[in-house]
């Protein structure tokens, strides 16, 4: 604590000798003079050297006491803490891995996986024998050059890694590989469903399971929109429609409204989100596409299950047999049916948009 240095004459011990003091409200307060200790006589010199330097003594030490609030220099030098000992080493850090190539057995399997797969990977299916790159919003497959035989003399290839997060594939030359052109998926639903159904929500939700971060939309008419009008404007005639695997079951969306039906190629298959195909997989009994529209896309509001929320045997919808190569064939089935659903990627997704 500091006090403040005052000068007192001796008549502050009631003597006239002119003495230079140090005192102030503090020292007074802590010495705590008594009333027959006041008044000294000035005549009284040993006393009153008694009393200076007792007075000094009484300064020094309340000079260098610590201070109440502040805890003085000692209680400062006991609150800084000395850095411990070091803890423990943590963890290590998952290995690193420089491997952008990834094989998996089938579609399937690579849809099931696709939350293991970093944007920028190469994909090989070994079923088919193709290639695809992991894109911010799904997948694009790649179109390969042709075919080099490998000679007969040579060694065999690695084996594939065991390990289902690092599979390894002998690396592929990607001279002669060329991007998928841009297009618009058609892709089913991976169960059928009877006329209540929450298509758009179904369509969003199995496509974000798959890794497919683009907007699809129900292929449905419905109380609030005609069919023909599900796909973003700027993009129904530049792109062409295909299905999962990038095969083209149509030349672009407005040509599904032409008035003849939706035809398409039915050797292309219509795959599930899943990656079956609809056309030959049982667990679609039924080959029929519900969507409730006119040939040319248009809502048909008596024939389309009360907008898709009844599933009554006495209501009827629209629906397309695949079996005559058309998508949007004119025949009427009861609610209660249980058929394909199919889900429309309904603009496409650039880079600078992902």
């Amino acid at each position: 604590m500091s006090l403040k240095l005052a000068q007192a004459k001796g008549k502050f011990l009631g003597c006239e000798a002119e003495d230079q003091f140090v005192g102030g409200a503090d020292l007074q307060r802590d010495l705590s003079f008594s009333q027959n200790q006041r008044f000294i006589p000035c005549e009284d010199s040993l006393a009153v050297s008694r009393l200076r330097f007792s007075l000094y003594a009484s300064f020094m030490l309340l000079r260098h006491r610590p201070h109440p609030l502040h805890g003085g220099k000692e209680a400062y030098q006991q609150a800084v803490a000395l850095p411990g000992p070091p803890g423990p080493p943590g963890q290590p850090g998952l290995p690193g891995s420089r491997n952008l190539v990834t094989a998996f057995s089938s579609m399937d399997d690579m849809l099931q996986n696709a939350h293991l797969v970093i944007e920028g990977t190469f994909i090989y299916l070994k079923d088919s024998a193709e290639f695809f790159i992991r894109v911010r919003d799904g997948w694009k497959k790649l179109q390969l050059g042709e075919l080099i035989p490998i000679p007969a003399d040579s060694l065999p290839p690695p084996a594939l890694s065991s390990n289902p997060h690092q599979p390894q594939v002998p690396l592929t030359s990607v001279s002669s590989v060329t991007y998928e052109r841009p297009a618009l998926h058609l892709v089913a639903l991976n169960t059928p469903f009877s006329g209540d159904l929450r298509a758009d929500f179904q369509c969003f939700q199995q496509a974000r399971a798959a890794g497919l971060l683009s907007t699809y939309r129900a292929f449905l008419s419905s109380h609030l929109q005609d069919l023909s009008t599900v796909v973003r404007k700027a993009e129904r005639y530049s792109l062409p429609i295909v299905n999962l695997k990038g095969q083209v079951l149509f030349n672009n969306w407005d040509s599904v409204f032409s008035g003849h039906g939706g035809q398409f190629n039915t050797h292309v298959p219509i795959y599930s989100f899943d990656g079956r195909d609809v056309m030959t997989d049982p667990s679609w009994p039924q080959k029929a596409v519900w969507h409730g529209s006119s040939p040319r896309g248009v809502r048909l509001v008596d024939k389309y299950c009360e907008a898709w929320r009844t599933a009554d045997t006495a209501v009827t919808g629209l629906a397309s047999p695949l079996s005559t190569g058309k998508i949007l064939d004119q025949k009427t089935y009861s609610c209660a049916n249980r058929l394909i659903v199919l889900c429309i990627e309904n603009s496409f997704m650039t880079d600078a948009r992902k």
